[in-house]
C-alpha cells in the first residue's frame, strides 16, 4: 500500500514513552509505533460504531426474521 509522509506534534512525555517502546524493540521505529496506534484506534472506532448500530436493532424482530429463515431452510432440507 502506498505511504505518505506527515508531520505531527507530540508532547514531550508522549514522545519519551514512544522512544522507550522503540528502544525496547517493541516497534522498529517511531513511524511503525504511530502507524500501529492509529490503525488500532481506527479499528476500535469502527467496532464501536458497529456496536452502536447493532444496539439500534430490535432484537425480537431480528430473532423472528432469523427463525423465519431457518424454518424455511429446514423445510427445504427435509425435502431432500
Amino acid at each position: 500500500m502506498p505511504r505518505a509522509k506527515i508531520a505531527i506534534t507530540l508532547d514531550v512525555d508522549t514522545l519519551g514513552q514512544l522512544d522507550r517502546l522503540v528502544a525496547r524493540r517493541l516497534f522498529r521505529n517511531r513511524s511503525q509505533a504511530i502507524q500501529d496506534a492509529v490503525d488500532d484506534k481506527l479499528a476500535r472506532l469502527t467496532r464501536a460504531r458497529l456496536a452502536q448500530e447493532c444496539a439500534k436493532l430490535d432484537s425480537a424482530f431480528e430473532r423472528a426474521l432469523a427463525d423465519e429463515g431457518l424454518a424455511r431452510d429446514v423445510g427445504e432440507w427435509l425435502e431432500y
